[in-house]
């Protein structure tokens, strides 16, 4: 009984290789942004020039959608959908380094092929350069604090309570387009291909540095915020194994 136990465990924790991890981040961004630019359109054309009611319908829609979508995706790849998550995750060592540029490459393209997928279900250009302009100090500090928050919960969440995190995820994002300037977000993938739609969701092409720059300060403030409060060393992993090594030297030398 006891090594049937043991069994049942290993098979209820399946491995999937990189590829089908790296399609689940290209077809998770690809449904965000679908979700985050179509219900833009939408909530525009039906709110008769109501921005707050416009701005509401996209929150409600974005925050449901990430509850969904990480749901369904983080079994397989962690859910990322952005890549200053994905690079928090190999700098902590959850993820291997070496498997940073696809999964970013994943959700960058995945991030576009959605804006064009909105588009495309709403009669729009395939893709538009935008024209909504989001410059400025306020717009810059509101990225930096956005994703930091959004790091910060993700990593909290993940210590203790995994299974709540598309709800917290969600949750966060929603409160976020209201508190900051910016509508948070917090995701440099979703910036850049948010540039390509001159819709509600928009961000001139312009901006984008500033709101990239700002996000990936944002996440790396909350990496070592977390690596103090939760008492895990940056680089603990890497000084252990450089002491090793100099072990290993010191041996062979004598």
């Amino acid at each position: 009984m006891v090594r049937q136990r043991r069994t049942r465990k290993r098979r209820a924790r399946p491995r999937y290789g990189l590829d089908r991890r790296v399609l689940a981040e290209g077809l998770g961004s690809a449904l965000l942004l679908a979700t985050i630019v179509g219900s833009g359109i939408m909530g525009e054309r039906l709110a008769g020039g109501n921005v707050a009611l416009a701005l509401l319908a996209n929150t409600l829609a974005t925050g449901a959608a990430l509850v969904a979508l990480i749901s369904a995706f983080a079994p397989i790849s962690g859910a990322h959908f952005n890549p200053v998550v994905t690079l928090v995750q190999a700098l902590r060592r959850a993820l291997p380094a070496r498997e940073v540029p696809a999964y970013v490459a994943a959700q960058v393209l995945g991030a576009f092929a959605g804006v064009v997928l909105a588009h495309a279900m709403f009669g729009e250009p395939m893709l538009s350069a935008s024209t909504h302009v989001r410059a400025g100090g306020a717009q810059a500090l509101s990225e930096v604090v956005a994703t930091f928050g959004l790091v910060a919960v993700i990593l909290a969440t993940e210590a203790r309570r995994p299974a709540s995190a598309p709800f917290v995820v969600g949750a966060y994002i929603t409160a976020a387009y209201w508190f900051a300037a910016s509508t948070s977000f917090a995701n440099p993938a979703v910036t850049l291909a948010r540039a390509a739609t001159n819709t509600f969701a928009g961000i001139r092409p312009v901006d984008v540095p500033t709101f990239v720059v700002a996000e990936l300060a944002g996440g790396a403030i909350a990496l070592v915020a977390f690596a103090w409060l939760q008492r895990r060393p940056l680089l603990g992993r890497a000084k252990a194994a450089a002491a090793a090594l100099a072990e290993a030297e010191t041996d062979l030398r004598t």
